[in-house]
This record gives structure tokens, C-alpha cells and sequence, in this order.
């Protein structure tokens, strides 16, 4: 795992998108579509593809090698921003990680992610997730999976931002 004082010097970059919300909708658009072509053959919904074709972080591989694999390609850090892919470091119950993209910040300790294969071969629009880390630095999170109801505690690596539009 690659340490936070490798980041990037720009911890929050300017992140603008043309949509309103600041979430890149035809991004999510064209994930969901892509997703619903999967489910019409029969094929698995993965993370990955959902989060790479929604945030247009061009990452491939597990979702626990994301964070490595973005070092020096795209800006890292420990804030959120909508639009930016939350990175889930592998855990022994989710070893390849997870990825999933930020579509609200709702307070310095809480946003929303949209994310696939959370719940078996499904995407989640806009599922609340909370900050837990001692230090208020986005390394632990618990997930709401069921309204009003938080899981256990996850391990966040970080979030990947997306590289915009010259």
C-alpha cells in the first residue's frame, strides 16, 4: 500500500463538471447502460467497470490495486469530491477491494457513492456512507445498506480523482 505523504501535492483538485449536481450524469449514464447490457446476457456486475465507465478514472485490475496503480497518473488524496472513485482497501472478508464513485459530499463526514456489486450483481445510486476515522481523515467508513441501518467498518485507502476535460 502506498502511503498518503506519496499524494499528490494537490490534495483537493478543482473538480467542475458541466451537469448539474457536479456529478458527470451522462457518465452515469452510459454506466448504467452498460451495466443493464450485462444483466440482459446474463454477465456479472463488477465494481470496477461500473466505477471506471462512471468516474472516468481509466484504472484496470482489482479493485485493491487502484490506489497503487493511480499513483503518478492521477491526483490521490483523503478528501472527497464528488465524481472522485472512494478506493476500499482489501480486507480478509473483501479481498479484492471495492471501488465506487462519490455522486454527493453531504457533510464533512458523510456522502453518497454510486456502486456496483455491493449487493450481489446490482448498482447503488446514491448510498450513504460515513466517515468513522479517528481523525476525521476518511480512512474508516461504515456503509449504509440498508436505510438507517450501518455496516461494519471498511478501510479506505483514499479517493482517485478524475483528470478533466482540457
Amino acid at each position: 500500500m502506498t502511503a498518503v505523504a506519496a499524494c499528490s501535492s494537490n490534495p483537493t483538485p478543482d473538480i467542475r463538471y458541466a451537469s448539474e449536481g457536479g456529478l458527470d450524469l451522462d457518465r452515469r449514464a452510459m454506466a448504467l447502460r452498460e451495466v443493464k447490457a450485462l444483466q440482459n446476457k446474463g454477465a456479472r456486475v463488477w465494481c470496477v467497470p461500473f466505477a471506471r465507465n462512471a468516474s472516468g478514472v481509466n484504472i484496470r485490475g482489482n479493485a485493491n490495486t487502484w490506489w497503487g496503480k493511480a499513483a503518478g497518473v492521477y491526483d490521490r488524496g483523503r478528501k472527497p469530491v464528488v465524481g472522485a472513485v472512494m478506493a476500499f482497501a482489501g480486507t480478509s472478508g473483501m479481498s479484492m477491494g471495492h471501488v465506487a464513485v462519490v455522486s454527493e459530499v453531504v457533510s464533512e463526514r458523510r456522502l453518497k457513492i454510486d456502486h456496483a456489486n455491493w449487493n450481489r450483481n446490482k448498482v447503488s445510486l446514491g448510498m450513504l456512507v460515513e466517515d468513522i476515522s479517528p481523525r476525521n481523515d476518511w480512512s474508516s467508513v461504515r456503509v449504509e445498506s440498508n436505510p438507517g441501518s450501518f455496516g461494519k467498518p471498511y478501510p479506505i485507502n483514499g479517493f482517485i480523482y478524475p483528470k478533466q476535460d482540457s
